[in-house]
């Protein structure tokens, strides 16, 4: 996760980017649930605030399918004791008769007021830093490490018991994922690459299997004159997405991959108006790969120098042309075989339609001689 940094905004504020809780940015002030139940219900209302949820729908989100024999008498004490909890937040917000949990015909509603949730602030800093990041990266890297700096832990952290919960949570870790990829690309916007490669390092161990980290890494480790990691870095790609989904890496990484290769241009550090990942190009063929390996295009002259590269560069280098092409020859040994399949599905075809015809002319004649 990013640096933490002070929280964007201040007042009244339902937090869920973490332990479900109450926190008054003017006071400092913290409520928070002590039993499970109660941050399972709190965080249900707040992800449906301003909805009615049944009764029974928040039966099954806290009990499941074990719900003690009186349920429902059973969730009225624990949104009695919610509201009581919740009474030390009204009076902080200077509010001391707000009732924030309200009985239903059907069942209970949480309205926020005059409050807001970390989670609105973080999707509202985060649209704003993908925004600008094109014209202003740099105002995009604050934005972004702000939005990011509102999460102290997993989010409904305790509070996941149903699928309401369940739901939002991954939701709002995939938006948190997504905002950590447009921060460390703004970053390499800027040309910040050095001070990111142990923190895109981390993801990368934390998320094996997704292949912007990668990406990001490899234009990273690339700028910072280390060619043969940024390879090794696919390499390690390739082995995980192989082992973990049986698959291999997407033609954005392939992509890549082949631009570090052959210090494609596009890597280097690109300027305000000059879009960060390059268009993806087309592999070329095995021959004219293995045709460039030793006369590799000078970096451009305003670009910082590259070390020249030794034995284990070439070493890496040799080792994934041989993988392109490996990659190559699979590829057209699988179209060969799937137009062999193809053919054979023709003739099977074929030969049922002439025996049906035959079948049925020889039926016809059977007819004709009874009759």
């Amino acid at each position: 996760m990013a640096a933490a940094g002070p929280d964007a905004g201040e007042g009244a504020r339902f937090r869920i980017l973490g332990p479900v809780e109450f926190h008054d940015e003017r006071t400092g002030l913290r409520v928070r649930p002590l039993g499970a139940k109660q941050r399972a219900v709190l965080g249900v209302l707040l992800v449906k605030a301003g909805q009615v949820v049944s009764a029974h729908r928040l039966i099954d989100e806290v009990w499941g399918e074990h719900p003690p024999a009186h349920a429902g008498n059973a969730l009225q004490a624990h949104v009695a004791r919610l509201r009581r909890v919740l009474a030390a937040a009204a009076v902080a917000t200077g509010e001391p008769h707000r009732d924030w949990v309200t009985t239903r015909s059907l069942g209970y509603v949480l309205r926020l007021g005059g409050a807001t949730t970390d989670a609105d602030l973080f999707h509202r800093l985060a649209a704003e830093g993908r925004a600008a990041a094109v014209d202003d990266p740099g105002r995009a890297v604050d934005l972004l490490r702000r939005a990011l700096s509102l999460w102290r832990g997993p989010a409904l952290e305790g509070s996941v018991r149903g699928s309401i919960c369940a739901t939002e949570a991954a939701l709002l870790e995939e938006s948190r994922l997504t905002a950590l990829e447009a921060l460390y690309d703004a970053c390499l916007r800027t040309g910040r690459h050095h001070g990111i490669t142990g923190e895109l390092e981390e993801l990368v161990g934390e998320h094996p299997v997704r292949e912007r980290f990668y990406d990001l890494l490899m234009v990273a480790l690339y700028r910072c004159g280390r060619q043969a990691e940024a390879l090794g870095v696919y390499d390690r790609a390739r082995k995980h997405l192989a082992l973990e989904l049986g698959v291999e890496p997407g033609p954005v990484l392939r992509g890549r991959m082949e631009a570090v290769l052959h210090h494609d241009p596009v890597l280097v550090l690109p300027g305000p108006a000059d879009p960060f990942p390059a268009a993806v190009r087309r592999p070329p063929a095995a021959p004219a790969l293995l045709a460039a390996v030793p006369r590799r295009p000078a970096a451009p002259a305003d670009s910082a120098p590259f070390p020249a590269p030794d034995h284990c560069h070439e070493a890496a280098v040799l080792s994934l042309v041989d993988e392109v092409a490996r990659l190559r020859r699979h590829v057209e040994r699988l179209t060969s075989e799937q137009e062999a399949l193809v053919r054979r599905v023709d003739r099977l075809s074929a030969l049922a339609a002439t025996s049906w015809s035959s079948t049925a002319t020889t039926s016809s004649a059977t007819s004709v001689r009874a009759g």
